[in-house]
């Protein structure tokens, strides 16, 4: 598989060293501030996409939609890694509509991630049938992210939102005082060099339940992508699609 890899930061070369090590060939690497990357040019002009058979990207938020929408232009199939952007998911839809394309998106492509928002949606399920309890997102990330919350933690809000009565919209941040019921609250910290922790609290008079996911390294996050991006070239479907097209149709529902 010929990869092109934009965004070249942590992740990147994460991602770099996964493909190598899974026999694939990344024939190229765009990144206009990396001075490892043997593209520059931001504008994605660059030849190199027509040797690809897939671009994996974990760029900048602010650059994500005119990337994707490039992606689409090309023709080549897109793993979009990049978090922050989804308010304009509708954007890229609406581009993309009667167009041969394959765009997979996820704010976190770690497969015990996506196994954890499968416990999480089974939580709020049971427990939502309960009275009395209530439900919280708790994040932790590394100083250097970029978005917050993360992507990670808006995946974790939608799957709550879905199964628990009564909790219909997301409060990001701290509260000033006294909040709705209705509101699911996602707190999040930003220290050191924490790859990622997400924690789900359900409490209630009796008790409280936690659930957590905490991430050791990015290799999880890397693995996934690619073992994505390896499905992507292969499979039937088109439009913009959701890591959840991959696990289902790969494991089952």
């Amino acid at each position: 598989m010929n990869v092109v890899l934009t965004g070249f930061g942590k992740m990147g070369r994460e991602l770099y060293s996964v493909l190598q090590n899974r026999g694939h060939n990344v024939v190229g690497v765009v990144d206009p501030f990396s001075l490892d990357a043997r593209v520059t040019d931001k504008t994605l002009e660059a030849p190199v996409f027509k040797e690809a058979d897939v671009v994996i990207d974990f760029s900048n938020p602010d650059d994500a939609v005119d990337n994707i929408k490039r992606y689409i232009d090309f023709s080549i199939p897109a793993i979009i890694g990049t978090t922050g952007w989804v308010d304009r998911l509708e954007e890229v839809k609406e581009y993309g509509e009667g167009k041969d394309i394959r765009v997979l998106y996820s704010g976190n492509y770690s497969i015990g991630v996506a196994l954890f928002l499968k416990l999480c949606r089974k939580a709020g399920e049971l427990y939502g049938k309960v009275s009395g309890y209530d439900a919280s997102i708790y994040e932790v990330h590394h100083t250097e992210k970029k978005d917050s919350p993360s992507g990670t933690a808006l995946m974790v809000a939608e799957a709550l939102l879905g199964a628990m009565p009564g909790k219909d919209k997301i409060l990001l941040g701290n509260s000033e005082g006294k909040i709705e019921k209705e509101s699911l609250q996602i707190s999040s910290l930003r220290v050191g060099r924490t790859p990622g922790v997400h924690s789900v609290i359900l409490d209630s008079d009796a008790d409280t339940v936690t659930l957590t996911h905490t991430a050791r390294s990015r290799a999880g996050f890397a693995l996934g992508a690619v073992m994505a991006a390896e499905w992507i070239t292969e499979t039937e479907r088109k439009g913009v699609l959701t890591l959840d097209d991959y696990l289902n149709e790969t494991f089952g529902e």
